[in-house]
């Protein structure tokens, strides 16, 4: 399938050292992006579908690394089922599991938990709730697993390695299981903060900067923060990337932001929701906490906007999250809320606003054209401009 977005405003890369990239069309060639640029008549000729942005701004499709997925689009901590589709009408394109740790009744033996990442890792080869990719089977470390138990399911395919909810008298017993899982290749993620389970235990930049992972899980407390003073020892002592997540402290993630910043390690900052929790089902979580960053921590959005798509890319190893030819085709046309006191998505976010969601394509297909039900409209229309497939792109009304 050939689709082209065209008479796009501005286009916001993903990527934070060229935030953005001149140009008003982007053509996507079955799942990749093939072209970004003008709007040439050769360029257009033989899409199937074409998209008129209406001025609106293109960004990558957010990537919410941190989602308590469980099997199938349901989650029983809010017993609510399609919250996934619903993140997708939120810009969110790719969801990373933080472990199926919400699992009714989860397994903690070292049998249990390799099936459960195995049976997670393959559902969701096989399933994309309303077009989002989704990449789940993250392994919870426990006490018992053996670097042979890391390696078998590491041939099977699972690549993520959870530390924080397992059985260990203290988090330094995490030491030995997070190495083997780095040295196979694995992404090392740790919780950080508070305990936010009964049996957990609070992780904080002690712990952290021994275990050594690749990903410290809601820096800003998930939902409870560790203490400032710990904040500049990871941006200075460490090279991990540091996550701020949605239902976590807002101050300390603002606090995470700027020491990142002025530390010239802005690669490192991550943004995520952790949700679906105790904090609820978050659809537009993540443009929440860009909007957060850049109105109240002066972050330009084009940058927050990166911190969401491109940096996460980069650290979980993904072909998704910048808008560059040879990239997965996950895109998002964004645009202030019709009503609002601004005029474009990026002045929204700077003002403190959602950004309304005209339009979401991963991997080449529009999966809703116009409008998303989880915002108001946008300020410009977005529309199918041409389509030769016997689809309907609409969105369902509210």
């Amino acid at each position: 399938m050939r689709t082209a977005i065209v008479n796009i405003g501005r286009i916001v890369t993903g990527d934070w050292t060229n935030p953005t990239v001149d140009g008003d069309c982007i053509v996507c060639e079955g799942p990749v992006i093939a072209h970004v640029g003008t709007a040439a008549a050769s360029v257009l000729a033989g899409c199937d579908v074409v998209i008129d942005a209406g001025g609106t701004t293109a960004i990558p499709g957010l990537i919410d690394s941190h989602v308590h997925i469980t099997f199938g689009d349901y989650t029983p901590r809010q017993r609510t089922v399609g919250f996934l589709e619903s993140y997708l009408h939120g810009g969110v394109t790719t969801a990373i599991s933080a472990s199926e740790v919400h699992v009714p009744g989860r397994p903690k033996d070292p049998a249990g938990v390799k099936a459960l990442a195995v049976a997670a890792h393959k559902s969701f080869e096989n399933y994309r709730p309303g077009g989002m990719r989704v990449h789940a089977g993250a392994v919870i470390l426990e006490p018992g697993l053996t670097r042979a138990d890391l390696a078998e399911i590491r041939e099977q395919g699972v690549w993520l390695a959870k530390a924080g909810f397992g059985a260990f008298p203290t988090p330094y017993g995490y030491e030995e299981s997070v190495a083997w899982a780095r040295e196979l290749g694995m992404i090392t993620l740790v919780h950080t903060g508070g305990s936010s389970i009964p049996g957990s235990s609070g992780i904080w930049a002690d712990h952290l900067l021994r275990l050594k992972p690749d990903v410290s899980f809601h820096t800003n407390g998930g939902p409870i923060a560790m203490p400032d003073a710990d904040y500049p020892r990871l941006v200075q002592e460490s090279d991990m990337a540091l996550q701020v997540c949605t239902a976590g402290n807002l101050r300390t993630t603002l606090l995470c932001a700027r020491l990142l910043t002025e530390a010239d390690a802005f690669a490192r900052l991550l943004i995520a929701t952790d949700t679906p929790t105790g904090s609820g089902i978050m659809p537009l979580g993540m443009l929440y906490t860009i909007s957060h960053l850049s109105s109240l921590g002066g972050m330009a959005p084009e940058l927050a906007i990166a911190a969401a798509t491109g940096n996460n890319a980069r650290v979980y190893r993904l072909n998704s999250g910048v808008i560059a030819p040879g990239r997965d085709a996950d895109i998002a046309l964004i645009d202030a809320c019709a009503g609002g006191s601004t005029n474009d998505a990026c002045a929204a976010l700077a003002n403190g606003d959602v950004a309304a969601v005209g339009a979401v394509i991963t991997a080449g297909m529009p999966r809703f054209v116009g409008r998303s039900r989880n915002t108001p409209q946008t300020m410009r229309p977005v529309s199918v401009a041409e389509n030769r497939v016997p689809q309907d792109f609409s969105a369902p009304s509210h």
